[in-house]
């Protein structure tokens, strides 16, 4: 990463990656670093055009690369000690020392998944949990979102299928997939998340590093419980804030995304979501983190059954084809020439897509929207959660602040694009 961040780096020295000093009576070491776990083959450089649309319409950074981080928060300590399985006496294993024989009997219930995004020119890879003999499937809503197209592969019988989204939940990074055209499929089994203790050995399997075929897997134990992260993907510039997750030092890697958790018998106890970069165990291992299995149930039942909410979105994602950027916390973006004018606190408009509602509109770079309909816009993110309430068809007022400090209103009609 270069060294710690500037005063001017996102959010300032202490944004989101700081603090980077020691606090009192302490030594000073980088904190741990969280990456969401997706294996994205970059096809394009920083120069592709609206790299980072968004389908809500709220993108914010402009270019994209493999994988970026911010510091672990946690509500316990990440210093659980890790606890040896095996027998007393014996060489500690720190996993399950038959981890090939469990992960053999739970493969079947998974698959590759593998998707474009369209927007961006790229192409992102990750992995889910097949819940249902016809073909649902359930997985990390970060492995899907940007897609324009979803291919999933089943491992149990080999074929790949066209894959359209259910729904999804952004904050929960929970989404559900129907596999069009599957049937008699392997499914996989769940466990019960809340008898999960520190030490229960684990083993972690998945498409790690997005390369297909046969998932590879990953002993080791849970060594912390309940614990909060931020996770940020600098491929789409996004972070997702997640808590009560299970903490194991099972190597979970890029591509693992979406995967499962399981126990010794086999059974699932959490999807795969973050593992940190640059900080080992004492005995091997990164810190990985996984969504409690009762957490992706209940989520992933809720979409089933249809009930949106703030943040879960049911079928076909809005549109609105702007690359967006939050203004600074500094009073917003100055309007009216340099070093002058009002300031408008919003979403900064980077760039549109070309015959989009955005476009059509007469949205451009430099402007700032404020509204979408009666709801406030002050970040790029508030964009993206005002307007997952809503469906392609839908009309909306975005209100808006051109350079030259003039306030705009049009009426939109959002388009369908991919989720977010």
């Amino acid at each position: 990463m270069g060294g710690p961040p500037g005063p001017n780096s996102p959010g300032g020295a202490n944004g989101p990656w700081g603090p980077w000093w020691p606090q009192a009576g302490s030594y000073w070491t980088p904190p741990p670093k969280v990456v969401s776990p997706r294996a994205r083959r970059i096809r394009t450089t920083l120069a592709t055009a609206l790299a980072v649309v968004v389908a809500a319409g709220a993108g914010i950074a402009i270019g994209r690369s493999a994988f970026s981080s911010v510091p672990v928060s946690n509500n316990s300590s990440v210093t659980s000690p890790l606890v040896p399985s095996g027998n007393p006496g014996t060489t500690p294993s720190y996993g399950p020392s038959n981890s090939a024989s469990i992960a053999s009997g739970v493969t079947p219930g998974l698959v590759d998944i593998n998707t474009t995004l369209g927007y961006a020119q790229a192409a992102a890879a990750g992995t889910g949990m097949v819940v249902t003999s016809s073909g649902e499937v359930i997985t990390n809503n970060h492995v899907i979102d940007q897609a324009t197209s979803i291919k999933v592969t089943d491992i149990g019988n080999g074929q790949t299928y066209n894959a359209k989204v259910v729904g999804y939940d952004h904050t929960t990074d929970i989404a559900v997939l129907q596999m069009q055209g599957a049937s008699n499929l392997k499914t996989v089994s769940f466990g019960n998340s809340s008898k999960v203790t520190v030490g229960t050995s684990v083993v972690a399997i998945g498409n790690a590093g997005g390369v297909g075929g046969i998932p590879s897997h990953a002993g080791g134990v849970v060594t912390a419980l309940n614990q909060s992260i931020t996770a940020s993907d600098s491929a789409d510039g996004t972070s997702e804030q997640l808590s009560g997750l299970i903490q194991t030092n099972a190597n979970i890697q890029p591509g693992d995304s979406g995967g499962p958790l399981v126990t010794t018998a086999g059974k699932v106890i959490g999807m795969d979501t973050a593992a940190s970069a640059g900080f080992q165990f004492q005995g091997g291992g990164n810190q990985g983190y996984s969504i409690p299995s009762n957490q992706v149930l209940a989520t992933a039942r809720q979409i089933e059954a249809g009930r949106a909410s703030t943040s879960v979105h049911i079928g076909a994602t809005p549109f609105l084809g702007v690359e967006v950027s939050t203004a600074s916390s500094q009073g917003g973006v100055g309007i009216g020439g340099l070093g002058g004018g009002t300031a408008a606190s919003g979403a900064v408009v980077e760039g549109t897509v070309a015959g989009s509602p955005a476009a059509q509109t007469g949205l451009t770079q430099g402007d700032v929207i404020t509204a979408v309909n009666s709801t406030t816009i002050t970040s790029a993110s508030d964009l993206t959660d005002a307007l997952i309430a809503y469906h392609p068809g839908n009309r909306v007022k975005i209100t808006w602040v051109g350079p030259s400090g003039n306030q705009h209103t049009a009426t939109v009609a959002l388009a369908q694009g991919p989720p977010q």
